[in-house]
């Protein structure tokens, strides 16, 4: 694939990329101790035929430790279209929803974007998502957030909480949140190593507390996979209505649908599912019923791959439809021109 040619995108390239296999190969420690020893798998794929960019994921192998685990790295860019506002977008970003209920997901994003004039910025995020909350893993993670985000730890929290809100439920996606959105404090160098340290620490923090659960959980119930199936349900439930990435990624191109729907658990409750499309504000009722028909009848509802490129192509058909409502997503203290940028 043909890479960015700004110093800039080349240096978070390198950022994002790091992350990456830093990460995969933390989790493959996972998979030795507690799983099958079964490595995460590199799947790449490509824009335009490679002549606008691309990247990797890396998928989880180890079912017996994993319900779904993808590391994704992609690098987007238009050097050879200067018609393009954007120049770059260089990203990391990555879900891992473990099999045991007691070891709760996490997400994690980190993101370079440049524009043509060459300004650019950063966007910062992560989050714990447990099936079953224990307050000592919410403590680790919020502890580190709150140590390695340093002066902007507040703001940062303060804008995650607000863009992990689920108003028609009344609650949150996940128990611990960050988002720094459109971060720039003009010194590329110095808000590299601030976005790096971030990654890194939070990495480190989840392994932490992914051995820690497996150590203290061995083992679970049917009424705790049933807590897992019915959060997993709400996972997607959020990603799919209101958060701005995702849709964002799926409106501006649709040669990646497989890799942003990682985010996706391997299965939910359409039940419960159905249960919310009443709560739903017009028209985001007929996304939820477009969703619904996207995903197969059985249940649990399993959601594989041509499920994903099901639910993609349902997103995109309802914002296309509907652009207005758009500005009922998800947003921080900064709402990101996200798609406006790739015209």
């Amino acid at each position: 694939m043909v890479k960015a040619k700004s110093t800039e995108a080349t240096e978070a390239y390198k950022l994002v990329t790091g992350l990456q296999t830093y990460f995969a190969n933390q989790l493959n420690g996972v998979s030795e101790k507690f799983g099958e020893n079964k490595k995460f798998e590199e799947v790449s794929w490509v824009r335009d035929e490679g002549r606008h960019g691309g990247g990797s994921r890396f998928e989880a192998r180890d079912e017996t430790l994993f319900n779904r685990g993808s590391v994704n790295v992609s690098q987007i860019q238009y050097d050879d279209m200067p018609e393009k506002k954007l120049g770059s977008a260089t990203a990391i970003s990555t879900i891992i929803h473990p099999e045991n209920p007691y070891v709760p997901s996490m997400h994690m994003h980190i993101s370079w974007t440049q524009m043509r004039d060459g300004k650019g910025y950063w966007r910062i995020m992560a989050d714990l998502n447990p099936s079953i909350k224990e307050e000592s893993a919410k403590e680790i993670f919020h502890k580190v957030l709150e140590k390695e985000a340093g002066e902007y730890a507040k703001k940062g929290m303060s804008s995650g909480d607000k863009y992990f809100n689920i108003p028609v439920l009344g609650r949150t996606r996940g128990v611990s949140h960050f988002y720094l959105e459109n971060f720039n404090t003009g010194n590329f160098e110095v808000d590299y190593a601030y976005a790096h340290n971030i990654g890194e620490k939070v990495i480190d923090a989840y392994i932490s507390i992914i051995t820690d659960a497996m150590k203290n959980h061995p083992s679970h119930t049917e009424e705790d996979k049933a807590k897992q199936l019915a959060y997993h349900t709400l996972y997607l439930f959020q990603v799919l209505t209101l958060d701005r990435g995702t849709t964002s990624g799926l409106l501006v191109h649709s040669q990646n649908d497989v890799g942003i729907m990682g985010s996706i658990p391997s299965h939910v409750n359409r039940e419960l599912l159905t249960s919310w499309v009443d709560k739903m504000p017009k028209p985001q009722e007929k996304l939820v019923l477009a969703l619904l028909d996207a995903l197969p009848k059985e249940m649990p509802t399993p959601v594989e791959e041509n499920t994903k490129k099901r639910l993609a192509q349902a997103v995109r058909n309802h914002y296309t439809a509907y652009p207005e409502a758009l500005s009922m997503q998800a947003s921080g203290e900064i709402i990101p021109q996200t798609v406006d940028n790739h015209s």
